[in-house]
C-alpha cells in the first residue's frame, strides 16, 4: 500500500498516514494480521520524522485499527463487523455534514438536497 503526502493539505502529516491506513483497512485493502511497516521504515519511506509515524501508528492503535506486539511489529487488528459499520457510518455522516453546508452555501433547498442524493444514489445502484 502506498501513502501519499501533500504539504498543501490542512490536515496534519500524521492524520494524512492515519485517515489513509484507516481507509485501506476499511475497503480490505489491509487484511487482520497483516504486517504494517515498522515506524522507522515508514519514516525513512516517506522522509518524515519518526515522531510523526509513531503518532499516527499510536493513533490507529487507539482507535482499535492495529495492535502493536513488542519485537515483532505492528497488525491490522481482527476487525468487529458492528465497529467497522459505525466507523463507516461516521464517515458517511461527514460527508453529508460537508454536502449539507456546501448546499447551504449554493442556496439549494432541502427537497433539492434530497432530490439529489436520491438521484445519486439510483445512478449508483
Amino acid at each position: 500500500m502506498r501513502i501519499h503526502l501533500s504539504n498543501a493539505s490542512d490536515k496534519p502529516i500524521y492524520e494524512q498516514i492515519t485517515v489513509q491506513l484507516k481507509e485501506a483497512i476499511l475497503a480490505n485493502k489491509l487484511h487482520a494480521g497483516d504486517a504494517l511497516p515498522s515506524i522507522r521504515a515508514l519514516a525513512k519511506d516517506l522522509k518524515i520524522s519518526v515522531m510523526t509515524t509513531k503518532r499516527a501508528y499510536a493513533d490507529l492503535e487507539r482507535d482499535g485499527f492495529i495492535e502493536t506486539v513488542a519485537g515483532k511489529g505492528s497488525f491490522v487488528t481482527e476487525r468487529n463487523q458492528d465497529f467497522l459499520r459505525e466507523e463507516l457510518l461516521r464517515q458517511v455522516e461527514e460527508h453529508l455534514q460537508k454536502a449539507v453546508r456546501t448546499a447551504k452555501t449554493a442556496g439549494l433547498a432541502k427537497e433539492e438536497l434530497i432530490d439529489l442524493l436520491s438521484l445519486i444514489v439510483e445512478e449508483d445502484n
